[in-house]
């Protein structure tokens, strides 16, 4: 069964984003339900992507596993047996696709880092040889590596209005330079530590969005999702090819299928049965190969 929305009227709806619905459970904690619903160019799409959200939620679960030792992160539990009561009882909607987390203060900041100059940095560079105005060496082709790493942030807009690229020097006037110098170190770290480990194991992960918020110490805290094919590119290294677009495991699918038929970019459309399928064929292949195991769908 596809949800395209929960409803849960005994929990607190804090907020419903472009996949996720937020809720309260108590002072402490929020339930992430990661629903079916898909979004591209910062628009959602009329129909869903069945089991999406539990394919999202297995693999950030793997990633925060993994990368626990370089930080922590706001996860209780994935656990539906561990989950309260008052969640518990909508297990029908929800089992299989939520997150207890702590709740913290987010910080307003998309944290990108770029491993391959693709998508809006190589439009950028073509125009203007940098990426989020940081000037780069002339004559990079379409895909190819960056000598290092490139944390590119950008703000975090409302639902329905799109995110604005920024050079990394204009963190700090958002949230104070002591947490952009933290945010802009983590999030290359788990950058390097997560593409080295999918590499290994046949994906490239040319780029990838990471959130933070911060405890009542202003500890910085991993949140949200984290490397999936909703907020990454994962290409398939098997066919990787310096000049030129590549094939991909994440939504990149889609969003070449929109192209193709001049979607505006401001109204969600119906999605054909075909584009369903082999987006959702994706996400399974890179679960599997991250994960070496079989998604519980």
């Amino acid at each position: 069964m596809a949800l395209l929305q929960s409803e849960c009227p005994d929990l607190t709806l804090v907020a419903r984003g472009k996949v996720r619905d937020l809720y309260e459970v108590d002072d402490n904690s929020l339930l992430f339900v990661a629903t079916d619903r898909i979004s591209a160019f910062d628009v959602i799409m009329s129909n869903s992507i069945p089991s999406k959200g539990k394919i999202l939620t297995q693999i950030s679960v793997f990633w925060f596993n993994y990368l626990s030792n370089i930080m922590p992160n706001h996860l209780i539990t994935a656990d539906f047996e561990e989950m309260p009561e008052k969640v518990k009882k909508y297990r029908d909607q929800l089992d299989g696709r939520c997150l207890l987390v702590k709740k913290l203060r987010v910080l307003p900041i998309e944290a990108i880092v770029r491993g391959y100059i693709t998508g809006s940095g190589w439009k950028e560079y073509q125009k203007k040889g940098s990426i989020c105005d940081i000037k780069l060496k002339v004559g990079l082709q379409e895909s190819e590596k960056l000598d290092e790493p490139l944390f590119t942030p950008s703000t975090k807009a409302e639902l329905g209005d799109h995110d604005e690229n920024i050079h990394p020097s204009r963190v700090a006037g958002i949230v104070g330079p002591h947490l952009a110098k933290q945010i802009e170190e983590a999030a290359l770290e788990l950058y390097k530590r997560a593409s080295a480990y999918a590499l290994e194991r046949g994906i490239i992960i040319a780029d990838t969005k990471f959130e933070f918020g911060v405890d009542k110490e202003n500890n910085l805290i991993l949140i949200d999702e984290v490397l999936t094919p909703d907020s990454s590119r994962f290409w398939p290294a098997a066919s990787y090819k310096v000049g030129q677009g590549q094939d991909s495991f994440d939504k990149q699918y889609l969003r070449n299928y929109l192209e193709s038929i001049n979607f505006d970019k401001k109204n969600g459309i119906e999605l054909p049965a075909d584009v369903i399928e082999n987006t959702m064929s994706k996400y399974i292949e890179a679960y599997q190969l991250l994960t070496g195991e079989e998604p519980r769908l």
